[in-house]
């Protein structure tokens, strides 16, 4: 069970950090992502780390500007957003899934467990 928390309205130019938090017992290692969805669009592909925390990855409109990170203690991920333009505006998701190799996935259908998202809304 994955719950999304931090989302809210921001100003551009302004930041944000996003929290997702895994409950109940996740004893397996596992890769997270972050998506995106704006009205009207798909999902798209944000950010993505490794179970240990090594590997990240980023989609080319986030690079440089959101960075993402895990606590392992808290079975949390975090997605720090800085710099944030009214394109960053969407639901963001969380999603997980349990892998026995330490590596990135980037393709929503690789994820079999999901959070409800939590909205981010940039504008002045």
């Amino acid at each position: 069970h994955l719950v999304e928390s931090g989302g809210g309205l921001v100003q551009p130019g302004g930041s944000l950090r996003l929290s997702c938090a895994a409950s109940g017992r996740t004893t397996s290692p596992y890769a997270v992502g972050w998506f995106r969805q704006a009205p009207g669009k798909d999902r798209q592909f944000v950010a993505a780390v490794s179970w240990s925390g090594n590997n990240t990855y980023y989609d080319d409109p986030v690079k440089g500007r959101f960075a993402i990170s895990r606590d392992s203690t808290k079975n949390a991920v975090y997605l720090q957003m800085n710099s944030l333009k009214p394109e960053d505006t969407a639901k963001y998701y969380c999603a997980a899934q349990t892998v026995q190799i330490d590596y990135v996935i980037i393709i929503p259908n690789r994820y079999d467990f999901w959070g409800q998202g939590t909205q981010v809304t940039v504008s002045s």
